[in-house]
């Protein structure tokens, strides 16, 4: 456990803010580092790093589910949050909007993992929700007319009280804006503003699309008893969220007190706190740039029949692609044997694989 408290501590007070992020990815730093700097580190951020090692663990699995999350979304785009090390820091010291999206996944997924370790017991700083609509030994909803020995399926529908413990969404909302936040608190430069706002913008993501989820309980499915609760959306559903709030994001500018932010122009509304926002425009990611950190698309797999994003002309930025045909072995004409055998023959196919030049 030791070295990862270390790696994580290092990781959230590096003042190069690709360090703390490449935790979840290849780029680890080395674990034998000594968290020799927790010595500088005051408040909140210090006692956790000294002395919850099981929260360091969450927040570490909570890195790791957005940078994953990060790979797929941008799975198909010329820049594929790569993992490579000297890319990474390059473009995450900028401000750019995949930095904006990599902060933003990033706190979403802590917020994810520390509520979700809550739920399931993992621990002991908390529990699942007993707060919404009261605690959780509550009794359960009976229909009046299940009392009266009337069918109570149709009097359940829409009605119902609390009767299970929900995901604590708040403790996750907390530790995830102590971690993430507490660095840059006291700064008030562009930078750290929209860093700020980004990071709000993804445990946002989470908390603000909370859903209800019911279970029934009675005879045969009557419904007389319903057990409601609180339950965080599937991550795949908080990544797409913010992918769409990456591709709308606004550009600003530091405003004249020093202390927040404005739209770049007349014409650009003001971001909600659930939009992300950039200072600075992306590089184009076509061609290698040690100072952007681009690695290009040469190489890179694209669609010729797309005119999408993944499309030849767009992800090989117009310098055209080549063509190579491949044969794979596959299951084909199978049929079903009475009883309960699947038999199938083996087929090639052939598959065209174009890649950017």
């Amino acid at each position: 456990m030791r070295p990862l408290l270390v790696a994580v501590c290092l990781l959230l007070v590096s003042p190069i803010t690709g360090h703390w992020w490449a935790a979840g990815s290849h780029v680890v730093l080395d674990p034998t580092m000594i968290c020799k700097k927790t010595r500088r580190l005051r408040g909140r951020l210090a006692e956790i790093c000294r002395k919850e090692p099981a929260l360091l663990k969450e927040i570490s699995k909570g890195v790791a589910l957005g940078t994953r999350e990060c790979q797929f979304q941008f799975r198909n785009r010329r820049w594929n949050c790569t993992a490579v090390r000297r890319s990474l820091r390059k473009v995450l010291m900028r401000d750019t909007r995949e930095t904006g999206f990599v902060n933003a996944i990033t706190a979403a997924g802590v917020t994810f993992a520390v509520t979700r370790a809550c739920s399931m017991g993992e621990l002991i700083e908390c529990s699942c929700d007993k707060a919404i609509k009261g605690e959780c030994e509550t009794p359960l909803f009976k229909s009046h007319s299940a009392a009266n020995g009337t069918s109570a399926t149709s009097a359940a529908e829409g009605e119902w009280q609390w009767g299970g413990c929900g995901d604590n969404v708040n403790f996750g909302y907390r530790r995830s804006k102590d971690f993430m936040d507490a660095p840059y608190r006291r700064r008030s430069d562009i930078k750290t503003l929209v860093k700020l706002h980004n990071n709000d913008a993804g445990r946002l993501a989470i908390k603000n699309f909370m859903r209800t989820e019911c279970k029934c309980h009675g005879l045969s499915g009557s419904c007389t008893l319903r057990t409601c609760w609180r339950k965080m959306p599937p991550f795949r559903d908080v990544g797409n969220r913010l992918k769409e709030r990456f591709d709308g994001a606004a550009k600003v500018i530091p405003s004249n007190d020093g202390r927040s932010f404005m739209p770049e122009g007349p014409t650009i509304k003001q971001p909600e706190r659930t939009d992300l926002v950039y200072s600075e425009d992306s590089p184009d990611f076509c061609l290698p740039n040690r100072r952007t950190g681009s690695l290009g698309t040469q190489g890179r797999e694209c669609n010729a029949t797309s005119p999408g994003v993944d499309g030849c002309e767009l992800l090989c930025c117009s310098r055209g692609y080549d063509t190579r045909v491949v044969r794979e072995k596959v299951n084909c004409k199978c049929r079903f044997r009475w009883c309960c055998e699947v038999t199938c023959k083996t087929c090639v196919e052939r598959r065209s694989i174009n890649t950017c030049r």
